[in-house]
């Protein structure tokens, strides 16, 4: 994809901060995949015998992947980061007495975190609004310690193809074409992101899921309540019209199976260690830098 082509699907990080704010409360009662994924990729931490002092949990949302690695590593510092200040206010939810975590609120772009300071990152079905990876990669690698651990979720290309069918058709012979879906990378390129960023022996593997629905304002209403809808630079700025909305919900009737229709999600799992002792990336310049040990004795006053 060309620079050109690619600019209709550049991602408004502010967008996806007010999202994802605005989705917060809403959030827990649909995220009903994001959940089963986030599951699976605890299961594959489980044959490795960590024993960390630091874990961030980078794109935390709600904090319910948050929870449960606390819950798994009592004697780690465990940290929920979130772009949304809603969602971390959310997570708080999900903190048990003996049981708690710390909250920041940070871009994962640009970590507020110093350099070599984190044993494990986990992060699900976040990477997909970092477009491109490549940042975020870069980042992960400078906090991660030399022999630390990176393990995540995203979505690959096929995910929402249906909606994405339909809308193309909806759109054909209009005047105006929108990009209505967001963009997700190739679990390929993907690699190759974690490879030029400098993580060590990165592997990644996929699993397609679908979720059902009645109809398709159903569908939209989730992607609404976790705050998941378009957020590219060519999506529609105002209301589309009553015409373009039915000859979308009419082709995806094409999709219609035993009386619902799917929506795929194509998930991506990865893993990767850091950088091996290879020097860190440098640090961006005029970004405060906070020691997690620093966060840690901030809440033991």
């Amino acid at each position: 994809m060309t620079s050109t082509d690619s600019e209709p699907f550049r991602l408004d990080r502010p967008g996806i901060r007010a999202s994802f704010d605005r989705a917060s409360a809403s959030y827990e009662a649909a995220a009903v995949l994001q959940a089963r994924v986030a599951d699976e990729l605890l299961s594959r931490l489980e044959p490795f015998n960590f024993t960390p002092e630091v874990v961030l949990d980078l794109g935390a949302g709600t904090g319910r992947m948050t929870g449960e690695l606390k819950r798994r590593y009592r004697r780690s510092l465990v940290i929920a980061m979130d772009l949304a200040p809603g969602m971390l206010r959310e997570s708080k939810r999900q903190q048990a007495f003996f049981r708690r975590f710390e909250r920041v609120c940070g871009d994962a772009m640009r970590l507020p975190i110093a350099d070599a300071s984190v044993d494990v990152v986990v992060s699900s079905l976040m990477l997909q609004w970092c477009d491109p990876p490549d940042p975020a990669f870069a980042e992960i690698r400078r906090i991660l310690k030399p022999e630390g651990f990176f393990a995540f979720t995203t979505f690959g290309p096929d995910t929402l193809r249906e909606l994405r069918s339909a809308w193309t058709e909806a759109d054909d012979g209009t005047a105006h074409t929108y990009n209505h879906v967001n963009h997700f990378t190739d679990m390929h390129d993907i690699g190759d992101a974690l490879v030029r960023a400098g993580l060590s022996e990165p592997v990644l593997d996929v699993d397609r899921m679908q979720v059902t629905y009645a109809d398709t304002l159903a569908l939209m209403r989730d992607l609404k309540a976790i705050g998941a809808h378009n957020v590219t630079a060519g999506r529609p700025r105002g209301l589309l019209g009553r015409a373009r909305l039915q000859r979308m919900q009419h082709a995806y009737e094409a999709f219609r199976h035993d009386g619902r229709l799917p929506a795929t999600y194509e998930v991506v799992y990865g893993v990767a260690w850091g950088a091996a002792g290879r020097p860190a990336s440098a640090v961006i310049g005029g970004e405060a830098r906070i020691a997690p040990g620093a966060i840690r004795r901030r809440s033991d006053r």
